[in-house]
């Protein structure tokens, strides 16, 4: 492809939409020169202090704060529609015991629209029933199959606990440390809404076909489970085993650096400094480490950031906010394969703050192309090729 090419037809090619505006948005704002992270203009890091994720969810989707009316009712209704139907589970229980739990998320969140498959996407009351299922929902699913894979009954969800402490609560049947509970809840009130990264623009262009709401979840359910979105807290703690030891960080840094091999947890499209998210949640994981015990993975990551730092800084790579959820979720005891799953938990709150600016002046997404095939080809009948 010619570069005359290219000014004769008009288009630029950007690899990723790399840059590339697709939409007009009021949600969420980055700015990544200065790692800022805002949600409706809120910062990110007073939200982590003083909101809770459902406020945050109502914040996100609604676009402004509840009135504590408003939130009382919305906290009700998460609370009355946690249960799931007793045909997901017993399809749950087809499931193959070694399949991911985010294949397990996908097919579940699909199979919530054929229960509720009415579409009144003009109907302000159903857009409310479809954002309180899927919030309400998702994190009893994700639990129930992390119990019935390893052949136990899904625990019941208690109305008396709040969002957090009652989805560590199913995993577990044991109620959680408050500070656990509140750790968890901040780890999802950071990873509810990102801008348009891949599962979100997913979201966006699944919803822009004015298809169902759990047809959008399920569709950015699969986008995040890719090892370079959602998978790469997992793939954080795979790396933390193979280093072992702080006495082998630089050398594997090295070799890193030398094969131009990815440092899991480090880089991001946007950020070119710490992530702001990154950040609270290494405050979080020490909150943790002090009250339930260290962990030697940690002494390992800070020493993996110092040498990034030290070797890519100038590049603009530091940690993102994969690179220390895990080791929080790690000190929880919650399984590796679930670190994604809990990130779709949060992010639903931000696909369905697009799903619903979308549907507000929605018009189908369709891009272009450049072509860069062959013109006029004559057709080889089958004998002569």
């Amino acid at each position: 492809m010619t570069a005359a090419g290219e000014l004769k037809i008009g288009l630029e090619f950007k690899p990723g939409l790399e840059g590339v505006p697709v939409t007009l948005s009021s949600i969420s704002y980055v700015d990544g020169h200065k790692g800022v992270l805002e949600y409706r203009g809120i910062p990110i890091e007073e939200l982590a202090e003083k909101s809770t994720f459902l406020e945050t969810s109502y914040l996100l989707i609604w676009g402004e704060l509840p009135t504590q009316e408003e939130l009382e009712a919305f906290e009700h209704e998460i609370r009355y529609h946690r249960r799931i139907k007793y045909r997901i589970r017993d399809m749950m229980k087809c499931f193959p015991e070694s399949g991911h739990p985010m294949d397990a998320l996908q097919a579940c969140a699909a199979a919530l629209g054929l229960f509720y498959s009415r579409r009144a996407l003009d109907n302000p009351a159903y857009i409310r029933d479809a954002v309180v299922r899927l919030l309400a929902k998702i994190p009893t699913m994700v639990a129930a199959f992390q119990l019935m894979r390893n052949g136990n009954d899904p625990v019941q969800p208690r109305d008396d606990l709040d969002y957090s402490a009652n989805f560590l609560y199913m995993l577990t049947e044991q109620e959680p440390d408050p500070l656990a509970a509140r750790v968890f809840d901040v780890c999802l009130t950071l990873h509810a809404e990102h801008t348009l990264n891949a599962s979100t623009f997913s979201a966006r262009v699944t919803a822009s076909t004015l298809t169902d709401p759990y047809a959008v979840v399920a569709s950015a359910v699969g986008t995040l489970a890719g090892p370079l979105h959602g998978g790469a807290n997992e793939e954080v703690i795979t790396m933390l085993e193979e280093i072992g030891s702080v006495d082998n960080v630089r050398a594997y840094v090295e070799d890193c650096v030398q094969r131009k091999s990815k440092i899991m947890g480090f880089g991001h499209r946007v950020y070119k400094v710490k992530d702001p998210r990154a950040t609270i949640l290494q405050h979080l994981a020490e909150q943790l480490f002090e009250k339930f015990g260290h962990d030697d993975y940690y002494d390992i990551a800070v020493a993996l950031e110092k040498a990034v730092e030290e070797k890519l800084a100038h590049k603009g790579i530091y940690p993102n906010v994969d690179f220390y959820s895990g080791l929080v979720y790690r000190k929880m005891g919650i399984p590796i394969d679930l670190f994604t799953p809990i990130f779709a938990i949060a992010r639903v709150a931000g696909w369905l703050a697009h799903w619903k600016e979308q549907l507000a002046e929605n018009r189908i997404y369709r891009p272009t192309q450049i072509y860069t095939g062959n013109h006029a080809a004559p057709y080889v009948p089958i004998e002569e090729r």
